[in-house]
């Protein structure tokens, strides 16, 4: 059914599209969230959240005119500009969330105690995949190998993200390791079909281990709602808001997917490249 589905024209492209989409809206929320705990101490808290806004509804305009086509004019135009914006305010995001604390002390301390630095690096992701979606052509073998290459860099900075955070308390609970320990998997497997050539039973393999990833980021979503309830706050908002991430696990099943559909246009090249030969 996965083959029929991906021989549809541009099926890819637009499930790119849609999950964009859809990761910008959530960045809204995820940062106002996060930014909500120190009430947007600074006035540059505010940019993301006034970004991801104005992103999601050109996207969303650019969708319903352009079914999702990153072809459509009107569609590719608003991708290229979202796109753009995102880099730039996630790599503004990095330097500031850095300059926090590690730009003056230089440690590893502060390092893991300074805001997650890596997390701005999200919207750096969601720039380029619109604009890899406009640029790298969808027949082309690359545009699956750039979509993997991106899941992986977000794996890379998943697992830098979990060291960084359980870190703060010294892996007090030895669950606290399984998401580094799968985030390290992710990368090391997710690291040949970007720079090689691989066959089909090793796609096979990677699906299963993205498979395993979402099993991961659904118990850590679990583990960490359930720190929550139980919270020392004086109530459930409170302990939401200061205390574990409750949405940082679904990054896990958010890169899964991405990749998925990497491994997904991969599989289907490989098959027609091997119908082709096997015809010729």
């Amino acid at each position: 059914m996965l083959r029929r589905l991906g021989s549809i024209p541009g099926i890819h492209s637009r499930f790119i599209e849609a999950f964009v989409l859809s990761n910008l809206a959530f960045l809204l929320l995820d940062v106002f969230i996060a930014h909500s705990i120190n009430a947007f101490r600074h006035w540059a808290e505010w940019i993301p959240i006034y970004s991801s806004a104005i992103g999601t509804g050109l996207l969303f305009m650019g969708a319903v005119r352009g079914r999702f086509d990153s072809s459509h004019r009107l569609t590719s135009r608003i991708g290229m500009v979202v796109g753009w914006l995102a880099i730039v305010v996630g790599l503004l995001g990095l330097i500031l969330h850095l300059k926090s604390q590690f730009f003056e002390q230089m440690t590893i301390q502060s390092l893991v105690y300074t805001a997650p630095f890596a997390a701005p690096l999200s919207f750096v992701g969601v720039g380029f995949l619109l604009i890899l979606n406009r640029r790298v052509p969808l027949e082309s073998v690359e545009w699956g190998k750039w979509v993997v290459f991106f899941a992986w860099g977000g794996f890379v900075g998943n697992f830098i993200l979990t060291l960084c955070d359980h870190a703060q308390n010294g892996f007090f609970d030895r669950r606290e390791w399984i998401p580094v320990v799968s985030s390290a998997i992710a990368v090391g497997f997710l690291f040949s079909p970007v720079f090689f050539d691989v066959e089909g039973p090793f796609l096979k393999l990677c699906l299963i281990i993205l498979g395993i990833q979402v099993v991961v980021g659904i118990v850590g979503f679990g583990f960490h709602f359930i720190a929550n309830l139980k919270g020392p706050g004086a109530g459930y908002l409170e302990n939401f808001l200061y205390g574990t991430p409750v949405f940082a696990p679904l990054l896990f099943i958010n890169l899964a997917i991405l990749a998925a559909v990497g491994i997904w246009d991969l599989q289907v090249k490989l098959s027609l490249s091997s119908a082709t030969r096997s015809g010729g």
